[in-house]
């Protein structure tokens, strides 16, 4: 390896000395030309506020139902036996005490007959043994038997009335028929399934709310509801409450009515209910997310002069955006809604100007 020659060490070395000697010179030169710090300005964070004014507050509660026919049967015969025509077509309005189906009743037919035929005698028979009687001929126990025996028959005759009543199935309330699961020379027993009929103005809506607003439930309250297919809305009356809260679900069942006289609700269709618990008219309120739980009770964060006030307050009903005050505020206070978990008590503040605005215009 070749040596390296005396003269360019020493360059090195002077030109490391000289770079040293001159630093502390330069470091002061840059310190000069840099601008001086600034000293930190006060902090005031912007807020915005919702100036406190008394207006409505209805709390409402979400729930869901499902909708009922107000009457619903399941057309079957009583007796057994062939039918012989049928009177109404699959899913026709049909009058209280139509006609539906026709039983065969030619047997029934003929029993009457017999049994008519057998009355008479028996009411002859009657007769004589009552004449008897009243001349002393016979005995209060010989006529006894005689009457008997005519009111058996007569008895026997109006069973026979009566099946042959159940011949004729009749529709028991006005309604719209459904499918026919029957045909003309089918044999019906009391098992088999021949229509359905439904009422359907009004409907019935079964829902149930949970068991903490049990108390709040009235006969006679209102609600709305919709259903899927439809974009507007239905409205109804509670009619009916249960008078025992479920103890599987904690919850009570109540059933409103409500009008349906263009047959848009079906039984069986899932409804959202929207049911009003509670309105107060002159309420002030605050939006909920300016409420801060805090041991013991409640509190807000006011505009007050450029700072930051905590005020306790007590609160009533509240709806998913909203709380009502019922104690802490006035009207006209300017409540902080924006940095809540920035504020502590004297903060300087200041309004921004959109929230400013929006106020003033309130």
């Amino acid at each position: 390896m070749r040596a390296i020659p005396r003269r360019g060490v020493g360059i090195a070395i002077a030109i490391v000395v000289l770079a040293l000697l001159a630093a502390p010179k330069l470091l002061e030169l840059r310190r000069a030309s840099e601008p001086a710090a600034t000293v930190p300005a006060r902090s005031v964070l912007n807020v915005r506020v919702h100036p406190v004014a008394p207006g409505q507050l209805t709390e409402r509660l979400a729930a869901t139902g499902t909708v009922r026919a107000n009457e619903q049967v399941e057309i079957v015969s009583e007796i057994s036996g062939k039918i012989s025509a049928i009177y109404f077509d699959e899913g026709s309005r049909v009058a209280q005490g139509a006609l539906l189906l026709k039983i065969d009743d030619s047997e029934l037919l003929a029993e009457r007959q017999r049994a008519l035929y057998r009355v008479e005698l028996a009411e002859r028979a009657e007769a004589r043994q009552q004449q008897l009687l009243d001349e002393g001929v016979i005995s209060n126990e010989t006529y006894d038997v005689a009457l008997g025996e005519l009111n058996v028959l007569r008895a026997e005759l109006q069973l026979i009335e009566a099946q042959l009543l159940k011949t004729e199935i009749r529709a028991p309330f006005g309604g719209i028929i459904g499918l026919r699961w029957v045909s003309p020379g089918s044999y019906l027993s009391s098992q088999t399934r021949i229509a359905s009929l439904h009422d359907l103005d009004p409907v019935k809506l079964d829902f149930a709310v949970p068991e903490r607003y049990s108390a709040l439930m009235r006969i006679g309250d209102e609600i709305t509801f919709t259903v899927d297919g439809f974009e507007r809305s239905f409205s109804g009356t509670v009619y009916a409450i249960e008078p025992s809260v479920d103890a599987s679900t904690r919850s009570l069942r109540m059933r409103a009515r409500c009008p349906n006289s263009d047959g848009a609700l079906l039984p069986g269709t899932f409804a959202n209910v929207d049911l009003v618990l509670r309105s107060v008219d002159d309420a002030l309120t605050v939006p909920s997310i300016a409420i801060i739980p805090e041991l013991g009770g409640k509190k807000v964060f006011i505009y007050d002069d450029g700072t930051a006030q905590p005020r306790t307050v007590e609160t009533g009903i509240r709806t998913e955006n909203e709380v009502q005050l019922t104690s802490g505020l006035m009207d006209g206070d300017l409540v902080i809604i924006s940095g809540i978990h920035q504020l502590r008590p004297g903060l300087e503040v200041e309004i921004e100007d959109s929230a400013a605005e929006s106020g003033s215009s309130q």
